[in-house]
C-alpha cells in the first residue's frame, strides 16, 4: 500500500509536469505583442516549471523503486513534499488568480501529490507494500 501512494504522487507530478511542456508556444503567443526577450523569459519559466515537476515525479518514482526506508530516502521525500507545497503556495498567490483553468488546478495537484507522499510515509513497512 505504501508504494502505491508514492507511485501515485510520482506519476501525477510527472504527468502534470509533462502537460506543462506542450502548450508553451501557445501560451507565449497569448501574451501578444511583447519583446523577443520577454517571449524567451516566459518560455524559459514555463519549461522550468514543467521540468521541475518532471524531476520531482521521477525522483519520487526512483526512490520508491529503490529504497523508501533509509534516512536519506526519507529526507529526500520530505524535501519533495516541501517543494510541492511551496509550489502550491506560489501558485495560489499567482497563477490561481488568472482566468485559465489549469492555473487554478496547480495548487490542488501539487498539494495532492505532497499529501500522497505523506500518506505513504505514514504506512508501516512490511507485507505487500
Amino acid at each position: 500500500m505504501k508504494h502505491k501512494f508514492f507511485y501515485m504522487s510520482g506519476i501525477l507530478t510527472l504527468l502534470w509536469g509533462t502537460a506543462h511542456l506542450f502548450p508553451t508556444a501557445g501560451i507565449v503567443e497569448d501574451f501578444g505583442n511583447i519583446s523577443h526577450d520577454n517571449k524567451l523569459i516566459i518560455t524559459m519559466e514555463w519549461i522550468v516549471e514543467g521540468m521541475t515537476l518532471i524531476f520531482l515525479g521521477v525522483l519520487t518514482i526512483i526512490i520508491t523503486k529503490t529504497d523508501t526506508e533509509s534516512k536519506l530516502a526519507k529526507s529526500i521525500l520530505k524535501l519533495i513534499i516541501g517543494m510541492l507545497f511551496s509550489l502550491a503556495i506560489l501558485s495560489v498567490c499567482t497563477g490561481f488568480w488568472v482566468d485559465f483553468l489549469p492555473f487554478k488546478l496547480c495548487p490542488m495537484i501539487f498539494s495532492i501529490s505532497a499529501i500522497l507522499i505523506i500518506l505513504g510515509m505514514k504506512v508501516k513497512s512490511g507485507g505487500n507494500s
